[in-house]
């Protein structure tokens, strides 16, 4: 009996083994096997939520969503947005079949509440995407369903701009626009971000008036309040509405095949087209930022805005009356200043007392008096090594090259007889009788146009160093006839900007060939330093080989300034004349059209201030590309209000694109199609 129970044992327990290796092959098949049946491509679904979607009267802080499946959260603190706006950040998690939200604030009374989850929803195995999600409800008696949409775009290159706050403010009745100070001292009513495509929605709107604002909110109030946050504003008040609508929808047979196309009706919110313009303020606030000194002869002061005067420096361990050849930028906020005595700048410290005007806790500038230690970042015994190892190296270098030339001219000699070769043997290879010379000199660094010049452009120098002196009279200017040089007339002048650059204006001819002389020592530094001889061949290409575009402008005034680009930089600028603007010597190639409103004429599209209700300055891109040949004179018209804003740009030069819409992976009909390819 013992044996038959020990058997029937042995066979339970085989039974048992064979089950549970047939159920973990069946397991392992459907977990990824590509014979394991069909891949999932089902998005998930809710199946409950707590409180329920829509529901009214809501108390509960905490909302729960479950699903029909494992689920993940995607950049929860990006994607997620709650509206109203919540002071206090809530807690977002994801935990197998379940999201749960846990409102920080407390639960305002009769509002709506939106939890926006974009497209930040996919199953947890294949990462479909629940598509765009929000979940609603409200603590009042009714539930809003308004919307308004629209875009957010950089007021100066009409770039969209991804992520950043749009927030919503409700008018009374008794209002006719809101004052400026809601956005400095309210939080929002409504809120929304935008996505990579600029584009917004604010969702769960009553019935009513608003105002649209942008803000890159960085310290999470909900409203203006530092003057570093990008903002955006317009007078617009607008009133939600809506109507039924159709818009196609695809029906895709796999990735790159679709069935059909299905007009699917649905409700319309309007307005769609809210555009704001975002923009930083210039900064007005004016103080000392930092202080750099990268070496023993210069140093530069920063400021966070510029002034009308430059501060005066006095030095506290040296003589500052004339110390200084100084380099201003037009603003003034970044000064750079040259020291010419070398008594001065050989002391590795600088110490100045430096007065200079400074905003104070009122907001007034006021004069202001700091102490500065300029420490140089190199060091006078440092700079002395390298000199001293600079001349080291100078001197193998000769000798060596010494030494080279007497074995050779030894060997010559050998071969020319023995009266030379007794002159050779009194040739010793000792370094004592090696003369080192000085070392040579050390010309001043320089930069200049390239050699194949435009004529509408001019031929430029511009040194390393500040220039103390220049004898004009070394520099020499001909046109090449044939093979003569003919002396040709010239000015010569020193550009305001940039810094230590010259221009030689002169009449250049197309399909010419010009030569520039420039005589050593023409030019001389703050710090003895000459130039080299320089010899510059500049030929001026031939009008075949350029186009010209003629801009026909429609509907804008005599402010306007076109910019003509090349991968949105900018190669030519001209102001608007007549409603023309002619672009001549435009080299081949694919080029792009912006245009700015200079309202105050000083050539620069000048930013906004919220404060003075000011709106940057009007920027338009022409929607498409232009191609342009040699030899082709182009004429184009360009009315700027044909298209919104938000479809300007061409996406060609759109830095911000967008990210590419969540879709099912569609791999059931990449298997399929494989399987078929193989058999």
């Amino acid at each position: 009996m013992g044996a038959k129970k020990e058997f029937r044992n042995r066979n339970v327990r085989r039974s048992i083994y064979f089950s549970f290796l047939c159920l973990l092959i069946v397991s392992c098949a459907n977990m990824g096997s590509p014979d394991g049946g069909p891949y999932d491509e089902t998005p998930p679904q809710i199946i409950r939520t707590s409180p329920g979607f829509g529901a009214l009267g809501a108390k509960s802080r905490k909302i729960v969503l479950e699903f029909d499946e494992n689920i993940k959260v995607e950049n929860a603190a990006e994607k997620v947005i709650v509206s109203p706006p919540q002071l206090e950040q809530p807690e977002i998690s994801a935990s197998g079949k379940r999201i749960t939200i846990e409102l920080m604030d407390t639960l305002r009374e009769g509002i709506t509440y939106t939890i926006d989850f974009a497209d930040a929803i996919e199953d947890n195995n294949e990462g479909n995407p629940m598509g765009d999600y929000a979940f609603t409800f409200s603590t009042g008696e009714t539930i809003d369903t308004m919307q308004v949409s629209g875009y957010v775009l950089d007021a100066q290159n009409l770039e969209p701009i991804k992520g950043i706050s749009v927030g919503l403010y409700a008018l009374d009745d008794s209002l006719a626009q809101l004052p400026d100070s809601v956005f400095k001292t309210k939080p929002f009513d409504r809120i929304s971000r935008t996505d990579s495509r600029g584009h917004f929605i604010v969702k769960g709107l009553k019935r009513g008036r608003y105002q649209a604002y942008a803000l890159k909110d960085q310290d999470q109030t909900f409203s203006f309040t530092q003057k570093s946050e990008m903002l955006g504003f317009n007078n617009q008040v607008f009133t939600p509405t809506c109507k039924p609508d159709l818009r196609p929808d695809t029906v895709w047979h796999d990735s790159i095949h679709y069935d059909s196309i299905i007009m699917r009706g649905y409700t319309h919110f309007f307005p769609d087209d809210i555009v704001l313009l975002a923009f930083n303020e210039k900064l007005t606030d004016r103080y000392l930022l930092k202080s750099e000194r990268p070496n023993l002869r210069e140093f530069t002061l920063f400021f966070t805005s510029g002034s009308d005067t430059l501060p005066a420096i006095q030095g506290l361990n040296f003589n500052a009356d004339n110390a200084f050849v100084i380099e201003s930028n037009k603003e003034n906020d970044t000064i750079k200043y040259w020291i010419r005595d070398s008594l001065i700048y050989n002391l590795d410290t600088l110490e100045i007392s430096l007065t200079y005007q400074a905003t104070d806790t009122l907001g007034l500038l006021n004069e202001q008096c700091d102490t500065l230690m300029l420490v140089s970042a190199v060091s006078k015994a440092k700079t002395d090594k390298q000199h001293q190892e600079a001349y080291e190296k100078w001197v193998k270098e000769y000798k060596d090259e010494q030494k080279k030339e007497r074995r050779r001219a030894k060997s010559e000699g050998a071969s020319q007889g023995e009266e030379q070769d007794k002159k050779s043997k009194k040739s010793k290879d000792d370094d004592e009788e090696i003369e080192i010379p000085p070392m040579p000199e050390e010309f001043l660094d320089f930069k200049t146009s390239n050699a194949a010049l435009d004529p509408d452009k001019n031929f430029d120098l511009t040194f390393t160093d500040p220039i103390d002196t220049v004898y004009q009279d070394g520099i020499h200017f001909y046109e090449k006839v044939d093979t003569v040089l003919q002396p040709c007339e010239f000015l010569f002048r020193k550009l305001s900007t940039p810094h230590n650059a010259y221009r030689l204006y002169a009449e250049w001819m197309p399909n010419h060939e010009y030569v520039i002389e420039i005589d050593t020592g023409t030019f001389v530094s703050i710090y003895g330093k000459r130039n080299e001889s320089i010899t510059r061949k500049v030929r001026v290409k031939s009008l075949d080989a350029y186009s010209a575009l003629f801009i026909n402008l429609k509907g804008v005034d005599s402010c306007a300034v076109v910019q003509l680009l090349s991968n949105d930089k900018v190669t030519k600028t001209v102001k608007a004349e007549g409603g023309k603007a002619d672009f001549y010597y435009v080299n081949p190639g694919t080029y792009y059209l912006r245009m700015f409103i200079d309202r105050n004429g000083n050539g620069v599209c000048d930013t906004g201030t919220y404060d003075e209700q000011q709106q940057p300055e009007d920027v338009y891109y022409y929607p498409s590309s232009l191609e342009l040949r040699a030899m082709w004179d182009v004429s184009q018209d360009w009315n700027p209000m044909d298209a919104p804003r938000f479809r300007q740009k061409p996406l060609a030069i759109t830095k911000q694109k967008p990210d590419q819409e969540k879709q099912p992976k569609k791999r059931n009909a990449e298997r399929e199609k494989n399987k078929n390819r193989n058999k």
